[in-house]
């Protein structure tokens, strides 16, 4: 009984060490400490409000933050996310306008955000252009789209039962409604990458396309669906945004992309694939979203806040490679140490 169980523990405590070590609980720990100091430290910061404004802040980066998680994991990147929730935000203004339902409105919102994602896709896994290059079109193109679609208008007075649930809160927890979807889309995702056969398949795509293919991945469907989701998430959030300002206009979440990227490599996603999980990625975006709001009632400016983003982002893409780098000379070192004849001199001696 005791040589069979020791194994098992064993196992066991190598999975739950792994799980503490890891870059997710990394940042969870660094989410933690930077909760408790901003507390601590920044006034106003521990009311209940708090919870309130600074979940409204994330949620749009939030929600894209998932499926982009999916998108870099399989090796590409989507850099018109905020465009696309900038189309749908002026769709949803423009539809509403003209007489529409409000909710037959979002649907269609909804559907031009696959549209979006559905472009992209098809450019990037059946034309076989970069993921990068064919978003930086896209981001130029849905921006313009947006545009086109309500000039520099701006609509409001959408219906109060929506805007309360994009605003209100539950209870006197602070904590907004909408996060009540938000929880469910994580949880989705979640499942989706890490316990189907498909969010395995986007691990192997993101290490080799052609070792993913050789074992049976459909790598094509694969970027496919990544970046639809993608796309219809991003409308989503076009749609909160709007909600949520009681504003529709074409320059809607303009630069969120920058953000959401950054959220996303801070949270363990490796810009070159193959690594990465969601959970990670929801620590990147309440990080970021702390920092910021707690910043932002010191009353720092905004383009302050936009340089420490980047500043995080490139922060987030090197420290991985130089701790690699690091890694890699201390096994270098430690194995030319080993190999070297520590004894030769004594041992000659005691030959002779």
């Amino acid at each position: 009984m005791t040589s069979t169980s020791s194994p098992a523990r064993g196992a066991s405590s190598d999975t739950l060490r792994r799980l503490l070590t890891s870059r997710a609980a990394l940042m969870t720990y660094i989410l933690v400490a930077l909760l408790v100091f901003a507390s601590v430290m920044v006034p106003r910061f521990a009311q209940p409000r708090t919870a309130t404004f600074l979940l409204l802040d994330v949620i749009a980066i939030l929600l894209m933050a998932m499926p982009m998680t999916l998108v870099m994991i399989n090796g590409d990147i989507d850099l018109s996310v905020a465009s696309v929730a900038g189309l749908s935000s002026a769709s949803l203004g423009v539809l509403y306008a003209v007489g529409m339902p409000f909710w037959w409105a979002v649907v269609v919102c909804l559907l031009i955000g696959l549209a979006c994602g559905l472009f992209n896709g098809l450019m990037t896994a059946y034309v076989g252009l970069p993921a990068l290059a064919v978003t930086i079109g896209t981001l130029a193109l849905f921006r313009g789209l947006a545009l086109v679609v309500i000039g520099d208008n701006a609509i409001a007075n959408f219906p109060d039962g929506a805007k309360e649930f994009a605003t209100g809160t539950i209870g006197e927890t602070g904590i907004p409604v909408f996060m009540i979807l938000v929880a469910v889309i994580i949880a989705v995702f979640a499942v989706v990458l890490h316990m189907t056969p498909f969010g395995r398949g986007l691990y192997a795509l993101g290490n080799s396309m052609e070792a993913a293919h050789f074992v049976g991945v459909n790598t094509r469907l694969s970027r496919l669906y990544t970046l639809v989701a993608s796309g219809f998430i991003a409308s989503l959030a076009g749609i909160f945004w709007t909600l949520r300002y009681s504003s529709a206009r074409s320059d809607n979440a303009t630069g969120l992309e920058l953000a959401v990227i950054a959220a996303v490599v801070l949270g363990g996603v490796s810009v070159f694939g193959g690594k990465g999980s969601i959970w990670g990625s929801v620590t990147g975006v309440l990080i970021i979203g702390v920092i910021n709001y707690a910043l932002r009632l010191n009353r720092i400016p905004e383009v302050v806040l936009v340089t420490i983003t980047g500043l995080l982002l490139i922060v987030s893409v090197v420290a991985p490679s130089l701790m690699g780098s690091w890694s890699e000379w201390r096994h270098r070192r430690r194995r030319s140490r080993d190999a070297r004849p520590e004894n030769i001199t004594t041992a000659g001696a005691l030959s002779a």
